[in-house]
């Protein structure tokens, strides 16, 4: 597939958006990066050489006895007691960022929320948690949402689509009304009563959204499924008894999926921002949890502390920013209409 003609091609008229190319490379370095968040930010060392042994506090739990304390329970790294006894015997490598999105700093040199230092470079939160870490899971957290909430709602609104295109007639028809009231509710509301109701976690929320945000490909794949469905070599197709499920998968649906893909990008935009808005007005990810919409929160709550607001923003423009200018190379790369000309 990647060597075919067509695809070098449409690769070519990708890369010659500039903006578009650049801001490809820099969200995955960036989403790269966070997939790694426990070795970037942690309050816990990535790795301890302890009285001739290795150990990863990143991915087991060791008691405070392993490394001659007196207690059974997980071992604090922070507490200069145990420094001192890992340093007796040994040293620790600390990620880049000292702390985890949860992790209180209780030798703040002002109360929370703190201004930006050498040891937290963005300053802290309202409950004197680190800025920096609570950005480098929220960025995470909010790119995978919105990655699972875009393929999931895609294949549903798909799938849609090329039944109502294919099949037209009653079953069109069935499919619009139903589209029409569903569409027609008022779905932020929804999110916040039923967010109200059930304590929403992480899987919980990607459904309540699902609901509603899959109608967003339909049109597009219903108007090219309504295009092709009469075209001959689906005719052809049909008349050799090939039957509908394969004709739609093999021959309809490749030419629907380029209008879809254009649209791809801007979906993952939205899912986003709704997460983010959910967050902003309390309604999103359960209390405690890294996310932007809650520190675009606290910087409204604490205009003291310009620094949180500052923040959050400045990351979500970047961050939405990167997605449009993707969204639009896209757009170029499958327009029949475009050449290889420099954007």
């Amino acid at each position: 597939m990647f060597s075919s003609p067509i695809f070098q091609r449409r690769w070519g008229r990708f890369k010659n958006n500039r903006r578009g190319y650049y801001s490809l490379w820099i969200f995955a370095v960036l989403f790269m990066l966070t997939l790694f968040a426990e070795f970037i930010a942690n309050d816990k060392p990535v790795l301890i050489f302890y009285d001739g042994d290795f150990y990863s506090p990143v991915f087991v739990e060791y008691p405070e006895t392993r490394f001659g304390g007196d207690f059974a329970t997980e071992a604090d790294y922070r507490d200069p007691y145990v420094e001192s006894l890992i340093d007796e015997k040994g040293w620790m490598l600390w990620p880049l960022i000292p702390y985890s999105f949860d992790t209180i700093n209780y030798s703040l040199p002002e109360p929370a929320p703190s201004s930006p230092t050498a040891e937290n470079w963005l300053g802290t939160d309202d409950q004197g948690r680190d800025v920096t870490a609570r950005l480098v899971y929220g960025f995470r957290i909010s790119v995978l949402f919105g990655l699972a909430l875009t393929a999931l709602s895609s294949i549903i609104g798909i799938a849609a689509g090329a039944v109502q295109g294919y099949f037209g007639g009653l079953t069109d028809l069935l499919f619009q009304r139903f589209m029409e009231i569903w569409s027609g509710l008022p779905v932020l509301y929804l999110l916040i009563i039923l967010a109200s109701v059930v304590q929403p976690t992480f899987w919980w929320l990607l459904i309540l959204m699902l609901l509603f945000s899959w109608m967003a490909l339909v049109g597009v794949v219903r108007a090219e499924f309504l295009k092709t469905r009469n075209m001959d070599y689906v005719k052809a197709a049909r008349a050799m008894g090939v039957g509908n499920i394969k004709i739609m998968m093999r021959h309809v649906l490749p030419n629907a999926m380029v209008a879809a893909l254009t649209f791809l990008p801007f979906i993952l935009n939205g899912s986003i921002t709704t997460l983010t808005s959910l967050d902003f007005l309390g309604f999103g990810l359960p209390p405690g949890s890294p996310s932007l919409g809650e520190l675009l929160a606290q910087g409204k709550n604490n205009l003291q502390a310009p620094w949180l607001g500052i923040t959050a923003f400045v990351v979500l423009a970047i961050m939405l920013s990167l997605l449009i200018f993707i969204g639009e190379a896209v757009r170029d790369a499958f327009d029949p209409r475009k050449s290889g000309e420099k954007t």
